[in-house]
């Protein structure tokens, strides 16, 4: 789904787990929502609706909000915009060969909807994980707030930073497995700001725009990250330096 492996977990917390049903209910609206924004905005399926603005079948100024799907669609081109702006265009989702492609904000945004989803349906306590975008809501255990460990690059058996979210995100971006699966907007090359770049917020949208623009941006885009209330990130050089660090407010790092 939506390009990745997709884990849920749902956890009691500080209440009993709710009924079977209930959580059976809660995971199958949930697939049916995901196989949804898979429908709408899947690069790969030719009748998704971002297949059909990339090919110029479907004209964005004739977008409705009447419509669930366009107006999704309408909300997604607004936050790529709102994106691109805010980190001097080190994310672009529009300067990629073969037209928008908002993939790689959509699979936060998807993660983000698909934990309200479960905890609407009554599932208080859950954490998704959608392949380098997490999002937590609730606690992992009684009197135990969910954590996420973040992997070195070098180093995939060894944890190097372990946050605490809260009912927040964590996206992480490299290069380290896929090096030239980011490419720099600004010049059409392989992004080589960083080798990864992990941010924490309490906004799972925000979270893999800005996870995604530090991996262009490196250390230049402190500039723009340190202006941002409730978010820090954990960035690793590109080699040979190798250095880590960390920019934001520091909070939501245990170790």
């Amino acid at each position: 789904m939506w390009g990745t492996t997709v884990t849920v977990d749902v956890r009691a917390g500080e209440d009993a787990l709710p009924a079977e049903r209930v959580v059976q209910h809660a995971l199958d609206v949930a697939v049916a929502n995901m196989g949804w924004v898979d429908a709408v905005f899947s690069t790969y399926r030719p009748d998704s609706l971002v297949t059909a603005l990339r090919t110029g079948l479907l004209d964005e100024r004739r977008l409705t909000r009447g419509d669930p799907a366009q107006g999704a669609l309408l909300d997604v081109l607004l936050r790529c915009r709102e994106g691109r702006q805010l980190t001097g265009g080190c994310f672009d989702p529009w300067a990629v060969r073969g037209g928008f492609d908002p993939s790689g904000y959509v699979k936060a945004w998807a993660a983000e909807r698909l934990a309200d989803d479960l905890v609407r349906a009554g599932c208080a306590n859950v954490c998704i994980d959608a392949g380098g975008d997490v999002v937590t809501r609730g606690v992992a255990a009684p009197g135990e707030p969910w954590a996420v460990g973040i992997r070195h690059p070098d180093d995939p058996g060894a944890l190097s930073w372990t946050v605490l979210p809260g009912d927040g995100a964590v996206s992480t971006s490299g290069t380290y497995e896929r090096p030239a699966h980011i490419v720099d907007p600004r010049t059409g090359r392989p992004a080589a700001g960083a080798r990864s770049a992990t941010v924490v917020g309490p906004d799972a949208r925000l979270a893999g725009i800005l996870a995604t623009a530090l991996v262009v941006a490196g250390r230049d885009g402190a500039h723009w990250f340190t202006g941002l209330d409730e978010w820090s990130a954990w960035v690793v050089d590109p080699a040979p330096a190798d250095t880590a660090w960390t920019i934001g407010r520091d909070r939501h790092r245990t170790g």
